[in-house]
């Protein structure tokens, strides 16, 4: 019978380390402990006589491989009956762990990972969509196993546990298993199914005198004064890298913005006024993200996304949000399919206390709104020849946009700066009302402007975000065309004073 292992580690891996399940992933930044506390849970299986096999996408020595991390814990936690064969590392139960390089040979793994009883994938955010494929496929039971599971015997299947930061959102694994657990994440930081559990690990999970004792303290203090916030919270956050070159809006300005109106010097300043006003993104496919948010004043009360369903069916799915939060006015995105929602938004809110409107990002030239409006922004206040909205801006998208960028800045100038900032020019995301704080962070961070001759401000379009490995920001957008200024469709003789809450 073997010798229980006592191993110490923090809460967040029990799930971890007692429930069975197919592909488990740890994900976070760095000083979180992950790959050690999984180096902790190989050497156990192993003292049981286990046969685990070690991986990254590229290998190219044992050296590159967690070989020495295994063996460092070994030491630390004092497990005993463990020998260092240089290329792997051996027990006396007979339970081994071996080292694979994926990318050059996954092919040929094919026969070495059957049979074996688990998989540790370091560095995961790196691993291919072709040795994600082949892989899951080749780690299984042998012929043998097979035979028992099938007469009725309990046989544990093969685990993955795979330890990574997050890279970018079109990764093999991002894309295949974490997009679907991000929600809960945020919420929660578990997440599972019947397939895999996912679990998100930082520094600030571990006890205080771990981290101290691992002498990272002082970097990441540095870190946080020198780095962007993006590159910050993906080092030490373990967030996607989402700030893209040429983005409209930076992290820190988001950061600044949430829950900035229930600060104590702020909170009179954004005291919520006027209309209540909700915006939809309906998306122009089932399986993009649909994007719902509402706004009080300054405050962006709620925010939510849809990743199922065709366009009637998240039209309604907005409308039934809008209505329940007892909304004044109603948009939606008319570009693209939205153009034939009017009539649903007729037939659902017609006769109801509720303004409707429909919003095209893509109208240009003298077409978008505030077309003929002297455009002001803190370069040409000194401007001698002020210049209009339509020689400023490529489009309403662009334009409502970079208003946005605007109040989310103005907010980072007050709230971090000190400074003086119309409350009116400001703007707060209550994390109360927001299913995903993370989700929508990154979306408005992933905004990125587009040089064109005529130099007129300009964004990506969705199409254009997509080649580039963006997703359509459907809650981005929705937040987006509540910056609006609009006459109602339904009731044009109804007026309503825009301006007062702006």
């Amino acid at each position: 019978m073997n010798a229980p292992v006592n191993i110490e580690y923090v809460d967040k891996l029990y799930p971890i380390f007692t429930k069975r399940k197919r592909i488990k992933i740890i994900v976070g930044g760095r000083g979180s402990t992950k790959s050690t506390g999984i180096a902790d849970y190989v050497a156990a299986k192993m003292s049981r006589g286990e046969l685990w096999c070690c991986a990254r996408e590229n290998q190219n020595s044992i050296e590159e491989s967690v070989h020495r991390t295994i063996l460092d814990e070994i030491d630390r936690v004092g497990l005993k009956g463990f020998s260092d064969t240089k290329t792997s590392i051996v027990h006396a139960t007979g339970g081994r762990a071996f080292y694979r390089g994926l990318s050059r040979n996954i092919s040929s793994l094919k026969s070495t990972l059957s049979g074996i009883d688990g998989m540790w994938i370091e560095e995961g955010e790196d691993i291919s969509e072709n040795t994600l494929r082949v892989l899951t496929a080749s780690v299984r039971l042998n012929a043998k196993d097979t035979e028992r599971l099938l007469a009725g015997h309990d046989v544990k299947m093969p685990e993955i546990i795979i330890t990574m930061n997050r890279g970018a959102r079109n990764g093999a694994i991002a894309k295949k298993w974490l997009s679907r657990a991000e929600k809960e994440l945020g919420r929660c930081g578990f997440y599972e199914d019947d397939l895999i559990m996912v679990v998100e690990m930082n520094y600030t999970d571990m006890p205080k005198d771990w981290f101290e004792a691992s002498g990272l303290e002082q970097e990441r203090a540095d870190d946080y004064e020198k780095l962007s916030r993006s590159e910050y919270d993906h080092k030490w956050l373990g967030k996607y890298y989402d700030e893209v070159e040429g983005s409209i809006i930076k992290s820190e300005w988001v950061d600044a913005c949430i829950d900035a109106h229930k600060i104590d010097r702020l909170k009179n300043v954004f005291k919520p006024h006027g209309a209540i006003r909700c915006a939809t993104d309906p998306a122009d496919e089932g399986k993009d993200n649909k994007g719902f948010a509402a706004m009080h004043g300054s405050i962006v009360t709620c925010i939510k996304e849809k990743d199922r369903g065709e366009i009637d069916e998240a039209m309604d799915w907005a409308i039934d949000n809008a209505l329940e939060l007892g909304a004044d006015q109603f948009i939606w995105d008319g570009d693209g399919m939205g153009t034939g929602a009017k009539g649903q938004v007729r037939g659902r809110l017609d006769g109801k206390k509720i303004d409707y409107h429909m919003f095209k990002g893509s109208l240009s030239g003298k077409g978008q709104d505030n077309a003929d409006d002297i455009y002001m922004d803190d370069d040409k206040k000194e401007d001698k020849n002020p210049v209009t909205y339509a020689e400023t801006f490529k489009n309403n998208r662009a334009q409502y946009y970079y208003r946005l960028a605007d109040r989310c800045y103005n907010t980072y100038r007050c709230v971090v700066k000190g400074e003086y900032i119309d409350p009116d020019d400001m703007i707060s995301f209550d994390s109360d009302g927001i299913e995903s704080i993370d989700n929508f962070k990154s979306e408005i961070t992933r905004i990125p402007r587009k040089p064109n001759g005529t130099g007129l401000k300009q964004i990506m379009s969705k199409e254009e975000m997509k080649k580039l490995g963006i997703p359509s920001p459907g809650m981005g957008d929705a937040v987006m065309m509540l910056q609006t200024n609009y006459t109602p469709e339904k009731t044009q003789s109804k007026p309503i004073n825009f301006e007062s809450g702006w």
